[in-house]
């Protein structure tokens, strides 16, 4: 297949180069430094399932020049999705695919507003990963999963493809009949990890281990299900507690990537976390007193960030 990956960071990086040390055609489309070192020495993946180096990796920052693919996995960052959509134009054929995989639950719906819906497939990604230097995409534990379906839930003949495509290359895609459902799973609990890891600046492990931080981490995991039941009203209640069992085996030492765009002085998801809890909260007319707190105590610094990347 002939796959183009629009954000080549660290998970479009780690699953566009499986596939095209697998034999596929893949474009990565990235900026700067990280464009520059994959045109000059390729690309590099350090993982525990096995390292790769490609030395002529395909990367441009100009989508045009990749011309229509039949996959585009869409990985730039939630307050890119706009732009990027618009770029991603002259990679589009009739059939083309896109399966996004932005933290979140708007994402797919806003690309599909600009790229028409038909193309799009909502999609959760389950894989930590860094950037760990221009040119190498360091994979940080076993898991690797991306799941991905179509929003009515029936199956489809590209999805099976895409992931017949991604096992073969030694990855774990599950194809999903209920999509709705893993992105707002995922949601609960990142809503709450990016917020009060980047705003406390630590890891997991001590706002787990000390009691009154881990009541209040389960405390929005649970405020932000009851906004999701209310859009999705038969969201199973046990994703509360299979939220928690994931946080409680996360390594010690993680976090979520939007403190690292903190402490890079990026701009924060913030918006599309917290602030997106706090407005489907006023949508449904569900309380959310934690994530309000947790929004407007991130909104001036993530302000300040926004501010010094104009």
């Amino acid at each position: 297949m002939k796959i183009g990956v629009m954000g080549a960071g660290a998970l479009g990086g780690f699953f566009g180069g499986r596939l095209a040390a697998d034999g596929h055609e893949v474009w990565m489309i990235a900026r700067g430094a990280h464009l520059a070192a994959m045109k000059a020495q390729g690309l590099r993946i350090l993982s525990p399932k096995g390292d790769a180096v490609l030395p002529n990796v395909l990367a441009t920052d100009d989508p045009a020049e990749v011309g229509p693919c039949d996959v585009i996995l869409f990985m730039v960052k939630n307050g890119d999705v706009e732009t990027a959509a618009a770029a991603i134009r002259p990679m589009i054929g009739p059939d083309t695919l896109i399966v996004t995989c932005q933290n979140g639950i708007s994402a797919w719906e806003r690309l599909g507003a600009i790229v028409g819906p038909g193309h799009v497939v909502p999609g959760v990604a389950r894989t930590p990963g860094e950037i760990a230097e221009p040119g190498v995409i360091r994979h940080t534990a076993m898991l690797d999963r991306l799941i991905f379906g179509e929003v009515d839930g029936n199956p489809s003949d590209r999805c099976r493809r895409l992931a017949e495509a991604m096992a073969a290359s030694g990855t774990t895609p599950i194809v999903s009949d209920n999509i709705m459902h893993e992105l707002w799973s995922k949601f609960v609990g990142q809503s709450a990890l990016a917020s009060m890891t980047t705003l406390t600046r630590m890891d997991i492990g001590p706002l787990r281990e000390n009691p009154v931080s881990a009541r209040l981490f389960y405390d929005a995991t649970a405020e932000a299900y009851h906004v999701g039941r209310a859009a999705v009203p038969d969201l199973p209640e046990s994703v509360i507690a299979e939220n928690w069992d994931f946080v409680e085996k996360l390594p010690y030492d993680m976090h979520a990537s939007m403190l690292d765009d903190l402490n890079r002085g990026k701009p924060l998801e913030h918006e599309y976390l917290s602030g997106d809890v706090v407005r489907l909260g006023e949508k449904f007319g569900v309380p959310t007193p934690i994530h309000s707190v947790l929004y407007a105590a991130l909104k001036p610094m993530a302000d300040r960030l926004a501010a010094g990347s104009a």
